[in-house]
């Protein structure tokens, strides 16, 4: 599946959309920001419906207390704020969110490198790792602008907590804007052999590209719900390639290769290689710059595939 480059969007941007469209679909549907209303790409929603928008101001943790009482009453609260911030309010995602199953959607932008520019303190690259051991909650995070509309609507109408991992850059769009979007439902990229490479979020863009002048097609799989996995998909890639390569836009601990190195140590033990920031803060800088330094780029994931198909420690250059 190739990308279509004339129409970059971010994936808060998808966000956004979507919930201004719920907001007329469905009354029961509000949203909740710590001041990052335009940050966050809630604002259309704010003007249009203001009586359905909570400013909790720079509060996250009341940001959360106040999503839980309006989700136990019946709404379906959206609460907004950048990624690092979210983590704030910890104890009340884990007490009040998911201990009580309360219908709350989380929705952080500005993860991961694709932050850019802001720096070390914004770029949430730990959120995944400190969110997936929290039991009831569905983790996603999709790959471009129209997967996160459909990935918000769907969350809408999941009875349960979800988080939804959005990102402030813009990138190609892969999925076709009509396409659903089913929770726990991986994708199929690309049909390939010798290697299956996972991925989420717009750091596909890069791995799509290392494939690009390979000799061989390595299986490229989408998985934009971390958590529940789309363990049939992702076991039946690896029985048919044997090996498999995770990248992803966050901490190598904690993150979805865990999450898929957990699933084949015990469904089916094979070679697994993690693509992430090794253990270490980053800096600031443009996305693509900070993909480069800190082993994300496509020459990287091309390295990385190569190394893995030919059996070698390292590729000579």
């Amino acid at each position: 599946m190739s990308a279509e480059k004339l129409d970059q969007k971010s994936t808060r941007q998808g966000y956004g959309q979507a919930l201004l469209e719920l907001g007329k679909e469905n009354k029961n549907v509000v949203a909740l920001s710590a001041d990052l209303t335009e940050s966050t790409c809630a604002n259309h929603f704010a003007e249009k419906y203001p009586h359905r928008f909570f400013q909790s101001g720079v509060a996250e943790q009341n940001m959360i207390t106040m999503a839980t009482g309006l989700a136990l009453e019946g709404k379906v609260p959206f609460a907004s704020t950048f990624g690092v911030f979210l983590l704030r309010a910890l104890d009340q995602i884990r007490i009040s969110v998911c201990y009580n199953q309360a219908n709350v959607k989380l929705v952080a932008t500005h993860c991961g490198l694709a932050t850019g520019e802001d720096g070390a303190t914004h770029q949430s690259l730990e959120d995944v790792g400190v969110l997936r051991s929290l039991p009831n909650l569905v983790i996603i995070e999709p790959c471009d602008y129209n997967q996160a509309l459909a990935a918000t609507k769907a969350a809408a109408s999941w009875k349960g907590p979800v988080y939804l991992r959005l990102h402030r850059m813009k990138s190609e769009q892969f999925t076709n804007a009509k396409e659903e979007f089913v929770i726990g439902k991986a994708q199929l990229i690309e049909k390939g052999s010798k290697i299956t490479i996972i991925s989420s979020g717009p750091i596909l863009n890069e791995v799509i590209k290392a494939c690009g002048g390979l000799k061989f097609k390595p299986e490229i799989l989408n998985c934009p719900t971390i958590k529940p996995l789309d363990n049939k998909t992702i076991l039946n890639s690896a029985k048919k390639t044997n090996q498999v390569i995770v990248v992803q836009d966050h901490q190598i601990s904690g993150g979805l290769g865990s999450a898929v190195a957990e699933l084949l140590s015990e469904k089916y033990p094979c070679k697994v290689k993690i693509i992430g920031v090794k253990d270490s803060f980053a800096e600031s800088g443009k996305p693509e710059e900070l993909w480069e330094k800190y082993g994300l780029s496509a020459k990287t994931i091309k390295k990385e595939i190569l190394e893995m198909s030919i059996g070698k420690k390292k590729v000579q250059r």
